[in-house]
């Protein structure tokens, strides 16, 4: 009897230690390639942590830095096929960081943003730094419960 306890007992540790600690690299051709030593994606448990996007275009590996609308929504978009990958959606993001080059085009990055959501908005911060990678205006980061 003890034995079944202690084995029962073990399986549910296990379990855990599966459930909970163990991370699932998630990538997607839907979205660009990393340009450095990072994932898109890394899964542990229900929690997504989705690296921060720029506006490359996957199919062409080009920057769309047309205009701050444009480029926000290709950001999305990435976000978007990432998400997907992993099982999510828009609304299952919980935090989200959106990193700006000019904070006068917080405005336009916002109502592109916001289009996203229709209700239980993310948290979220948005600050204005010095320098994006390739030089882009907007780079946006996530964080997500999965259902």
């Amino acid at each position: 009897m003890t034995f079944i306890v202690v084995r029962k007992a073990l399986e549910k540790i296990g379990s855990f230690a599966k459930n909970y600690h163990m991370k699932t690299i998630i990538n997607t051709n839907n979205a660009p390639a990393p340009i450095g030593p990072y994932s898109q994606a890394v899964k542990a448990g229900n929690m997504l942590f989705v690296s921060g996007q720029i506006a490359i275009v996957p199919a062409t590996g080009e920057l769309d830095l047309s205009t701050i609308e444009n480029e926000t929504h290709q950001v999305m978009k990435n976000i978007g096929a990432i998400l997907k990958e992993a099982g999510a959606d828009y609304s299952d993001i919980i935090k989200t960081g959106i990193f700006l080059k000019d904070m006068n085009q917080f405005a336009a990055v916002n109502a592109v943003y916001g289009s996203y959501f229709s209700s239980d908005f993310p948290a979220r911060e948005t600050v204005q730094v010095s320098r994006l990678p390739k030089d882009v205006n907007v780079e946006i980061s996530v964080t997500v419960a999965i259902k």
